[in-house]
């Protein structure tokens, strides 16, 4: 645990100043991107839609725990071919887990927001928006797109930086990698649209399982980061708003964060949002925060996410420190 708890923090601050450089995966496909075509080929040989919605279900259960096997024996093969590296193997290691973290690549995607409602007025930010969000941004105005990256923000601290850094402190790269598999399958297969309703089933319960505790540890640093900027008071604020509000959003994970981060900055998140012309609902989280939401709120709400990620790395050096 101490070596995984000190490769991790290594880590984090290696992508919280590298992230993702595009020259490296211009060359190289992310490995991510390995996951996804893993995915996509149990989808195209699995998932029928001549079969019953029963045969559906069981045929995603079974691409469901094929994709997590996988994931934990590449990462049992990677974790042990490391050990052989000697003390070259700890470098390496601290690489590949900064691969899959997405501190540095979320807060440029989000300013990107920022800037491009800056430059190029509400068209600008709609385009930047459109990279990290699935809602139409035809549909949104300055306030609506400016949510959108906050939510994001928000959402992804936990999917992207805690949920990641969680297990691979937990079970190393073995949890790492069957982590981001289970992320990456919910994220292609888990939704409810007619093709995935019964066979990403198993996908995306499993992927909400495996985020129950970090999207509740998520809230919990917001809560430290805030209290970094404004006090205990706001800290207090924070994390008894996201108590309250959480059970509001339609995810069973995504609700803590947001409702944190929103009860933080004062503002509310949430409402009607429209994916490909369907109107989905959605409950306001803080609802008497600010709703005319700009340019100024993003750039707070990034202060917050890096000092929730530098509360994450506080937490991993008193880890070590307790344990030794």
């Amino acid at each position: 645990m101490n070596q995984h708890l000190l490769i991790l923090l290594a880590a984090l601050v290696l992508d919280w100043f590298v992230g993702d450089p595009d020259w490296l995966w211009r060359k190289f496909p992310h490995p991510v991107t390995w996951f996804g075509k893993i995915v996509s080929m149990m989808d195209e040989r699995l998932n029928k839609d001549t079969e019953t919605a029963a045969m559906r279900v069981r045929a995603g259960a079974l691409a469901c725990f094929g994709l997590t096997g996988f994931a934990i024996a590449a990462g049992i093969v990677v974790q042990a071919l490391l050990h052989f590296a000697g003390p070259f193997g700890w470098l390496f290691e601290i690489a590949i887990v900064s691969v899959f973290l997405a501190q540095k690549s979320l807060a440029d995607h989000v300013r990107a927001v920022a800037d491009g409602l800056k430059s190029g007025g509400l068209e600008g930010g709609r385009k930047a928006v459109a990279m990290i969000v699935g809602r139409d941004p035809q549909q949104l105005d300055r306030a609506g797109v400016s949510r959108a990256a906050i939510e994001s923000l928000a959402e992804n601290f936990s999917d992207g930086v805690v949920a990641p850094a969680f297990w691979y402190a937990v079970l190393g790269l073995p949890g790492l990698f069957a982590y981001k598999m289970l992320n990456t399958a919910d994220s292609m297969i888990g939704h409810r649209s007619e093709k995935y309703l019964d066979f990403g089933r198993w996908s995306a319960k499993a992927d909400d399982y495996a985020n129950w505790i970090p999207a509740r540890i998520s809230a919990g640093l917001v809560g430290l980061g805030v209290a970094s900027l404004k006090g205990l008071a706001a800290a207090r604020a924070a994390l008894g708003g996201a108590f309250r509000d959480s059970g509001l959003h339609r995810s069973p994970n995504a609700g803590w964060p947001e409702a944190a981060f929103a009860h933080a900055l004062g503002i509310a998140l949430g409402g009607t949002r429209i994916y490909a012309g369907e109107s989905v609902q959605q409950a306001w989280l803080n609802g008497s925060g600010k709703t005319g939401l700009d340019i100024s709120d993003i750039d707070a709400a990034l202060m917050l996410f890096a000092r929730a990620c530098f509360a994450l790395w506080g937490v991993m050096a008193v880890f070590l420190v307790i344990s030794g």
